[in-house]
């Protein structure tokens, strides 16, 4: 049986000009200026420079009615979103160590591709033509860790399908053989295993360590890879010396070749810009934007005076009237660009204001400890904006401090009480974990139930998968892959 039923539903659209400055508030300060330059590229009626006051942006009242309906529709960032449907581990901010904060800066690289680099070596080893074909698509497969993780045998289909080329998986093993003899040593591996015993092949194997180190990763991979190194010594009968060689020859090897790949034509650097900088002064902390390489926006004069001319003639025929058209839509795109752009600097310093207030006490000093518990809604709530506009601020957001540059993700943690009734932050109880675990023993590392034991004793009540969690946060494996030979 068929119901029917009328049903009202509140739904909320974003406008174009609202989508646009969503997106501008996640650009970081680092792509910004790409993003005005390609602004002013696509709109004529948008200039650099400082703004004249005397420009026109309307020539008639009718044109000044057009923009009151305009300002009716803008917004601002905590009108928004209030629907969205964000997840609650989104609305809370991983943290990590500083170190890994500087494994995360974006890196900027000039010269050759990794697969060029590959096919240039390639083409020096064959002169046939399908040869030279078939080496080009293998290392168009290989990913940015330098594996080859498609099959050889789907690979012979991709290729007759795709490019009409004939071949077979012994034609394609024997081109992958020459690839993996490239540099840099293990790549086109199709494991981990395969890619440290093609860097192990190309060692000194009459050094023991050497050898070994082969028979081990080839024979005994898995009891190696779970760290069982009593049932390897028992089996080969290595004495602890000879197996701690063994592990140490293994961790000179690189598991990623394809990652750290270079030669003299490629120069990567590590790059931040900040979006914020920070300055210590005799009066206190000075805030400001990091605008250096931000161009001042204006809005066209001669666009203004031509939709003026356009306005005033009453655009009789249609032609004019496409020009008008044409004109106005133009500025009314400057202008909205300008207006996102200027509301996106009061966003930027509204949130990041309340962060340097709620966190004054770390930021006059920059010591760790000094960090309060603070998540997003913490900050939304002083601000007055919708969590989600704090979390595309602090997600891709930087300040540079005179204590270094952080991530703004940096200051953001979770908080809990002791025994004692005292709130601390997660970053805290991380720091006492990784204490523990730089001072243990490696031939008995600490698992997690005896980590807790230890925060315990501290004063701090947490659950053994809390303390997981925080292990895992910071890196570190569990115990068993922890272990070392002494």
């Amino acid at each position: 049986m068929l119901n029917q039923k009328l049903q009202q539903k509140l739904l909320q659209k974003l406008s174009p000009q609202q989508i646009q400055m969503i997106k501008l508030l996640e650009v970081p300060a680092m792509q910004l200026e790409q993003r005005i330059k390609k602004e002013l590229e696509e709109n004529p009626a948008l200039e650099e420079g400082p703004d004249d006051d005397d420009t026109p942006i309307q020539a008639e009242d009718e044109q000044d009615d057009e923009r009151g309906e305009s300002e009716q529709d803008e917004f601002t960032l905590d009108d928004y979103l209030n629907d969205e449907d964000i997840p609650d581990y989104r609305l809370q901010i991983n943290n990590s160590s500083r170190d890994d904060e500087k494994k995360n800066e974006i890196p900027f690289t000039a010269g050759s591709s990794f697969q060029e680099n590959l096919m240039s070596q390639f083409s020096l080893r064959v002169d046939d033509e399908k040869d030279l074909v078939l080496g080009e698509y293998i290392i168009g497969n290989l990913d940015e860790d330098g594996y080859l993780r498609r099959e050889i045998e789907n690979m012979v289909d991709d290729l007759a399908f795709l490019q009409n080329v004939s071949t077979t998986t012994e034609e394609l093993d024997k081109i992958l053989e020459i690839i993996q003899d490239l540099e840099p040593a293990g790549v086109g591996a199709r494991d981990l295993r395969e890619t440290l015993l093609l860097q192990l092949e190309r060692k000194d194997k009459t050094n023991r360590a050497v050898a070994l180190a082969i028979e081990i990763l080839r024979d005994y991979f898995d009891e190696f890879s779970r760290r069982h190194y009593e049932k390897i010594m028992a089996r080969l009968d290595l004495d602890d010396q000879e197996m701690k060689s063994v592990v140490d020859e293994i961790l000179k090897l690189n598991p990623k070749p394809g990652g750290v790949y270079s030669d003299p034509f490629i120069k990567t650097a590590q790059h931040i810009i900040p979006d914020f900088v920070l300055d210590q002064t005799d009066d206190g902390l000075e805030l400001s934007l990091n605008n250096r390489n931000i161009p001042e926006l204006k809005i066209s004069k001669a666009y203004s005076e031509m939709l003026e001319t356009y306005t005033r003639d009453k655009a009789s025929n249609r032609q004019s009237r496409d020009a008008l058209l044409f004109v106005k839509q133009k500025l009314d795109s400057a202008r909205w660009f300008i207006d996102a752009m200027r509301q996106r600097q009061n966003t930027l310093l509204l949130t990041m204001n309340a962060i340097l207030e709620y966190q004054k006490e770390y930021f006059m000093e920059g010591d760790d400890t000094k960090l309060r518990p603070m998540i997003l809604k913490d900050v939304a709530e002083m601000t007055g904006l919708d969590i989600s506009t704090v979390s595309r601020v602090a997600n891709s957001k930087y300040i540079q401090t005179h204590f270094g540059i952080f991530p703004l993700k940096f200051f953001f943690s979770e908080g809990m009480q002791t025994d004692t009734g005292d709130e601390v932050s997660t970053r805290e109880i991380k720091r006492i974990l990784m204490e523990c675990l730089g001072n243990e023993n490696k031939r008995k590392p600490l698992t997690d139930e005896k980590l807790t034991e230890i925060l315990k004793e501290k004063g701090y009540q947490i659950a053994r998968r809390t303390v997981a969690k925080y292990r895992e946060q910071l890196n570190i494996p569990v115990a068993r892959m922890r272990k070392e030979i002494k």
